[in-house]
């Protein structure tokens, strides 16, 4: 039976989408943009997940809408699995970020703490290098499995908006978030 469930990528990421968004009713071609799958393979699994009883389909206005089936037997199961691949993920985010020698402040904000209509959902400030930061984002992105908003600052930066009020750092500053490292001498 679990193998029938956590068979493929294709699979898995629409295991996310679903338990997720247990609410939302997706089309294939919409499904296909969100998880940046193949058509095709979207289809299959589908239709597994659906045979497996996790997922229900309707017609409608010549479109066939796919949602999680709540009342599926191992639905809250699954998604508390969801939930705690979360907390996971954060311990994977904490453990890269201390390899990040010349970070002084690096805070997790935005969509990747379910506040969406934030600016930016990382915030750093202090040294990195390009590579370093592009593949920081890149391991970001794949463990959240989302499009990931950074803001980088030198520490000069970040003291001198912090001593003008500039309304977007204090914006980051003032919303919930998740501070992995504070060695800013303020």
């Amino acid at each position: 039976m679990l193998e029938q469930l956590f068979g493929s990528r294709t699979r898995n990421k629409l295991l996310y989408l679903f338990l997720e968004h247990p609410d939302t009713r997706f089309f294939v071609r919409e499904i296909t943009r969100e998880i940046n799958e193949r058509i095709n393979s979207v289809r299959r699994e589908l239709d597994n997940l659906q045979k497996f009883g996790l997922v229900v389909s309707a017609d409608e206005s010549q479109k066939k809408f796919y949602r999680a089936d709540k009342s599926f037997v191992l639905f809250s199961e699954l998604k508390t699995l969801i939930e705690k691949s979360k907390l996971l993920a954060e311990k994977i985010v904490a453990n890269k970020v201390k390899k990040l020698d010349g970070i002084k402040y690096l805070a997790l904000s935005g969509q990747l703490v379910g506040e969406s209509n934030l600016p930016t959902d990382v915030l750093l400030v202090g040294q990195i290098t390009a590579e370093q930061l592009q593949k920081f984002v890149k391991d970001l992105e794949r463990v959240y499995r989302l499009s990931v908003r950074y803001t980088h600052l030198t520490t000069k930066e970040y003291n001198l908006r912090k001593q003008m009020t500039d309304k977007f750092l204090y914006t980051v500053l003032n919303s919930p978030k998740i501070v992995l490292v504070d060695r800013l001498i303020s």
